[in-house]
């Protein structure tokens, strides 16, 4: 099928790849020019597991293509994937859409035969509505079907996961739309395709986010009370977790939820129950809980190194998780603004976010080519995203270039024991 993706983000992106890898005749468009220009050099404009590779793949193979143009795209196309960015606008207003009612009413002057045009993008409830609207206004002989599509890949693992779906919700109620996307996802050995009305599927998306949220929430609440009462969080959370009516999943303790999805989702949704009269308490508290305990995580620090004059911090991983280098509300950065706030010295370490970390940090900071150039001359080291290569450091190196043997270990993944040998100090969280 020819597919036209818009919008090269790490979804449209992502998307492109992967349908391209299927056998789909794929062209991905973005306004921003100099990343096409990267792209159509094989250069991956994100990080993102083993997407690199199939890039490069299915360039050379012409399946394929990068492109600022609509219009041609659009005329080729047998399905329209809208995939832009839809950014928090604020507590009153949730999702900001322009971008997708912008590129809704383009696409409408060039739908020149029926075609099947998919939201990809997180949105509000209704939207799919608000965009056949649009494109009905824009041009009354378009014939075309609106469908509800939310994307549920994980960063770090979205390859993976496009070709291993738990579920693809497919929100219609077109008899030829859901033809159209059976063959669209046809070539995938474990399809999943659930169908649902438009509104029922946009719902999904949000409602799985501030469920797992909400989640990642209470594991960090039970790990406060571990450390009240003696317990381990670590052994708490295994033991819940073999349960399956809870699952394993989510269930790490840390500095709180972040990235570009759970912080948005939450607040977008809540936004909206207030505007339609529903009460969403629990993602409130959840919210706002979240947001204190980066104010919380960067006070325990300071306590950690309140004897010590003009403390150097050392801290290790900006990513909002390990195997991304998205930094977008990343508890790290934020914790670390809240450090430098205080007038503290930092020295930051992050093996793929640096770039990014950057555009948010600037200058306040300072950035070190690995983990001993960060730690050497430390008060304390910070321990902030679970990349796997923080779990084997040189201890003995450690010991001796850092001014004090003190530990912060916010994601639980330095082996404490092993710290103890070097005569390092270690907290760690609800254990």
């Amino acid at each position: 099928m020819n597919l036209l993706v818009i919008g090269a983000g790490y979804v449209g992106l992502t998307m492109s790849v992967c349908f391209a890898e299927l056998g789909h005749s794929v062209i991905c468009i973005d306004k921003q020019k100099s990343k096409i220009n990267a792209l159509l050099k094989g250069e991956l404009t994100i990080f993102e597991k083993d997407l690199d590779k199939l890039l490069v793949k299915n360039l050379q193979s012409k399946r394929l293509k990068f492109d600022i143009s609509m219009k041609k795209s659009v005329e080729n196309a047998d399905v329209v994937m809208i995939a832009v960015g839809t950014p928090f606008e604020g507590k009153l207003n949730g999702y900001n859409q322009s971008g997708i009612y912008s590129v809704a009413k383009e696409i409408a002057r060039f739908i020149n035969k029926y075609r099947v045009i998919v939201i990809k993008s997180t949105v509000e409830v209704g939207t799919c509505d608000k965009v056949e609207q649009i494109i009905k206004e824009t041009n009354p002989k378009a014939d075309f079907d609106v469908v509800s599509i939310p994307e549920f890949l994980r960063e770090g693992s979205a390859v993976y996961d496009f070709f291993n779906p738990e579920r693809i919700i497919v929100g219609t109620g077109s008899p030829r739309a859901k033809d159209i996307i059976k063959e669209l996802h046809k070539p995938l050995k474990k399809k999943k395709l659930v169908f649902t009305s438009r509104r029922s599927s946009e719902i999904i998306k949000c409602a799985s986010n501030a469920f797992l949220a909400t989640k990642v929430h209470f594991i960090n609440e039970m790990a406060d009370f571990c450390e009240k009462v003696g317990g381990n969080v670590c052994e708490v959370a295994y033991g819940m977790g073999l349960d399956k009516r809870i699952g394993r999943e989510f269930l790490k303790p840390g500095p709180g939820y972040g990235g570009g999805c759970f912080p948005k989702d939450t607040k977008a949704l809540a936004s909206l129950g207030k505007r339609v009269g529903a009460s969403f308490n629990l993602i409130e508290t959840v919210i706002c809980a979240n947001e204190n305990r980066i104010k919380g995580f960067a006070q325990k620090i300071l306590s950690c190194v309140k004897d010590i004059k003009n403390p150097k911090v050392a801290f290790l991983g900006l990513a909002f998780k390990s195997g991304t280098d998205d930094c977008r509300c990343s508890p790290g950065v934020d914790i670390v603004l809240e450090l430098i706030n205080k007038g503290v010295k930092v020295c930051v370490y992050d093996p793929v976010a640096m770039k990014n970390a950057k555009t948010i940090l600037k200058s306040s900071v300072f950035y070190a080519k690995d983990e001993y150039e960060a730690a050497k001359g430390a008060d304390i080291i910070v321990f902030a995203t679970e990349w796997k290569q923080f779990k084997f450091l040189d201890w003995t190196k450690l010991s001796k270039i850092v001014n004090n043997k003190i530990i912060f270990d916010m994601r639980n993944i330095v082996d404490k024991q092993e710290t103890l040998k070097h005569g390092f100090e270690c907290c760690k969280i609800g254990c």
